[in-house]
């Protein structure tokens, strides 16, 4: 059947892919939970070849902005950090698991030895975060810039940020506190210090030479971030879509902004790492229907055909997930996929096209309004439906997808016995 090609680990499995992808700027590569081996290694494979081949110039995922930018300095020669995994240090925050596992370190030495072999600085591929739930991280980042620079605004900051000293955690004591109306909002402390940072633009980049612009660049996406997120915290205890449509209209504002930075060197062609809830298109899913934007969908309706969006799909295997918010790494059994769900259509045609394959979405005939699975970083299979499956249509969502009929669960850095147990098997305690 046309439309469908192999994925077995050779060379050529994404010859025909890379041609479909072309000469866009913009690939956004999904997975269908945080946890999965293949989605990581596939999308890594494929990210390798986009960067060798394609010219691509900077890799951004959901991650928080200030601890992928110690990343980023790494892969780029530019840190003290003694390998992959201490460049990963800064990402402690639940989900860990999610940057800290092996298939990450393994792309980010890759990307390290690409960037040491390129005879020039603009030649080399940095990594981003898009994500905006380090907002004391993110003043931290702040302050941090003016004492190197200017102490007075250093001073000037920290007093304005002092508005959250009340409050402990990253922000969601703040937004709990002011939707109860037991502290007043910080709305315009964090205003005034992105302001006041912009009007400095000039003094603090008299130092010539793109590490001062991409040091004050850094400084200003941490103070929008602290803008954004002191506004999400604020709305996530209203029950409504506004506090997902504010993260994901930042994580779309984060990319321009970042490619229109990369551009003042040379065009700039960036892989997205997300979700595919994120790198999806709403307008074809329930979520849409019920008025949730994701990056996917803004970057397509700001940039058209410029954009190419990758989801992933998997009928049964295991996965790395927590059983709740804040819960440890567990390996847990993902339940065979529901009937009338695409992921169970997919799982029927495993054996005219192998046991993982990918599909251009406008060569197949799918059907419209099926089930899709999501796993983020909790999976709880007693609420299967309710809580992991939603309508959508697959479609028109995404430009292509990869289907891994069945995965495995990413190797934590930091593993727990809970994970190396492992959740029992379907035939337990019957063995058979």
């Amino acid at each position: 059947m046309t439309g469908f090609t192999p994925v077995t680990g050779g060379r050529n499995d994404y010859d025909r892919l890379l041609e479909r992808i072309g000469d866009r700027r913009h690939v956004l590569i999904g997975e269908a939970s945080h946890g999965t081996h293949e989605f990581y290694r596939e999308r890594a494979r494929l990210t390798r070849r986009l960067i060798d081949e394609k010219g691509f110039t900077a890799v951004a995922v959901e991650a928080d902005w200030p601890d992928a930018y110690r990343v980023n300095r790494w892969v780029r020669g530019q840190s003290g950090d003694d390998g992959a995994v201490e460049a990963l240090a800064d990402f402690r925050r639940f989900p860990a698991w999610m940057w800290r596992n092996e298939d990450v370190v393994a792309f980010l030495e890759w990307l390290r030895a690409w960037n040491d072999a390129q005879a020039f600085d603009e030649a080399k591929v940095g990594f981003y975060g898009l994500d905006l739930y380090s907002m004391r991280a993110s003043m931290d980042a702040v302050v941090s810039y003016l004492d190197r620079r200017e102490p007075v605004a250093a001073r000037e900051a920290r007093a304005r940020y002092a508005c959250f000293d009340l409050f402990e955690g990253e922000g969601q004591r703040y937004g709990h506190a002011v939707s109860m109306d037991y502290a007043a909002p910080c709305e315009h402390e964090v205003i005034e210090q992105l302001l006041d940072l912009r009007e400095r633009r000039h003094a603090l980049l008299a130092q010539d030479g793109w590490l001062a612009q991409d040091d004050f660049f850094f400084a200003e996406q941490n103070a929008r971030l602290v803008l954004n997120a002191e506004h999400y915290y604020r709305q996530m205890y209203r029950g409504n879509v506004s506090s997902w449509n504010l993260r994901d209209t930042h994580m779309a504002q984060t990319l321009q902004a970042l490619t229109e930075h990369l551009s003042a060197r040379r065009p700039a062609k960036v892989v997205v790492w997300e979700h595919n809830s994120h790198v999806g298109d709403a307008r074809h899913t329930q979520m849409g229907r019920h008025g949730e934007v994701t990056v996917g969908q803004l970057v397509r309706e700001r940039v058209g055909d410029d954009c190419f969006c990758i989801g992933f799909t998997t009928h049964h295997g295991t996965v790395t997930a927590a059983s709740e918010w804040g819960g440890i790494a567990e390996r847990k059994r993902v339940r065979r996929a529901l009937p009338d769900s695409y992921e169970d259509l997919l799982h029927g045609l495993v054996g005219a096209h192998g046991d993982a394959f990918w599909l251009a979405t406008d060569e197949v005939s799918l059907p419209d309004n099926l089930l899709e699975r999501a796993i983020g970083v909790i999976y709880r299979p007693e609420t299967e439906r309710t809580s992991h499956w939603f309508h959508a249509d697959l479609g028109r969502q995404f430009d292509a997808v990869i289907h891994v009929d069945r995965s495995h669960a990413l190797h934590p850095l930091e593993r727990t016995p809970l994970w190396d147990l492992g959740e029992p098997p379907e035939t337990y305690p019957s063995g058979l």
